[in-house]
């Protein structure tokens, strides 16, 4: 299989960094509103991309995520008089509806913005802690 590289901006024969595995990461929708056509296209895409891979041999872990930190689920929140938190569950759950309505395979890791940039936050802040510390030592 020839996928196209845009680093090298040619076609390259496919070959995973792990023989046999694939890793594939894919970003999913803002979760603000009903899902649209854009944002069922790269579902179906990238789905039908996992499926041939699968088909081929290939154990693909799929990771996608859902955006739940955004300025249109704010502004979402504010005109219902809700919380970020509502608009972005509510919306997910109406989202795997669609793509089971799609049947499209659920991901192997599925993220969700927020959880993971809290944690990421905190260990920037211990980081950075720990370099105040330091540097006043």
């Amino acid at each position: 299989m020839k996928i196209y590289n845009t680093l090298s901006r040619s076609k390259e024969e496919f070959v995973p960094l792990e023989e046999g595995k694939v890793k594939m990461y894919v970003c999913g929708p803002t979760v603000y509103n009903l899902i649209h056509i854009g944002n069922a296209r790269p579902m179906i895409v990238f789905d039908t991309v996992r499926r041939y891979l699968e088909y081929k041999g290939y154990d693909v872990n799929y990771v996608s995520n859902f955006t739940d930190v955004d300025d249109k689920i704010i502004k979402k929140a504010i005109e219902e008089g809700v919380t970020a938190e509502e608009i972005s569950k509510r919306y997910i759950k109406e989202c795997k509806k669609d793509m089971a309505g799609m049947n499209i395979k659920p991901a192997t890791t599925l993220m969700v913005t927020m959880i993971h940039l809290t944690v990421v936050l905190n260990r920037l802040q211990a980081v950075s802690a720990h370099l105040i510390l330091t540097m006043k030592l």
